[in-house]
């Protein structure tokens, strides 16, 4: 019976033991890289929240712009109001007699030469008219008389002024060939509204 040759040492166990070593030492590093992961910077696992932006379609718009709304409103109300008045003065003098309208016109041509107050300032007074007979228009009549012992023709200006004595609108209004101690009484229609503070004055009064 030969002898049994010897037994050479299994390799497969120190085989099997290494690489059970390299699958530990491969999980423990996959531990350590995961927890360097999480525990490091935070700015890079999880970036800060940036602030977001307001809704801009709520806002009803900002203070400058309801500013200049608020003022383009305000001078709207105040152009139609002067357009108004103005559209009735013409209403009320289309209703005066032709005859009054050509003496105005004429008082106006014969001004505009005039100087200074004119020759006849203290032939003229004023008063003036209620506004309900006047459809709400601040109107002024001017009293002529005639103070001479001729006939004359007569025309006058009036100025209307405002609390700080400006001048913000002038009317021209005339009377014609009245008689030695006669009068005519026309009437100064301001074109502005009424509720403005203004007061009549008499600027020039021309005898001719």
């Amino acid at each position: 019976m030969s002898a049994a040759s010897p037994r050479r040492p299994s390799m497969r166990r120190p085989v099997a033991a290494a690489a059970t070593v390299v699958m530990v030492a491969v999980g423990v590093t996959g531990l350590v890289s995961c927890g360097d992961d999480y525990n490091g910077s935070t700015s890079s696992s999880y970036p800060s929240p940036r602030p977001t932006p307001p809704e801009t379609a709520s806002f009803s718009g900002d203070v400058p712009s309801a500013l200049a709304s608020g003022a383009a409103s305000a001078r709207a109300a105040a152009s139609a109001a002067a357009s108004s008045a103005s559209a009735a003065a013409s209403a009320l003098e289309s209703s005066i007699s032709a005859e009054v309208g050509r003496a105005n016109e004429e008082a106006a041509d014969e001004l505009k030469d005039v100087k200074g107050g004119g020759n006849a300032k203290a032939d003229v007074t004023l008063r003036g008219k209620p506004v309900a007979e006047t459809g709400g228009l601040r109107a002024v009549i001017v009293n002529i008389t005639n103070s001479t012992d001729e006939e004359a023709s007569y025309a006058v200006q009036v100025d209307f002024r405002d609390s700080s004595g400006k001048v913000v609108e002038s009317r021209v209004v005339g009377a014609q060939d009245l008689a030695p101690g006669k009068s005519a009484q026309p009437l100064a229609i301001s074109r502005k509204p009424a509720d403005l503070n203004l007061t009549p004055t008499v600027a020039k009064a021309q005898r001719y």
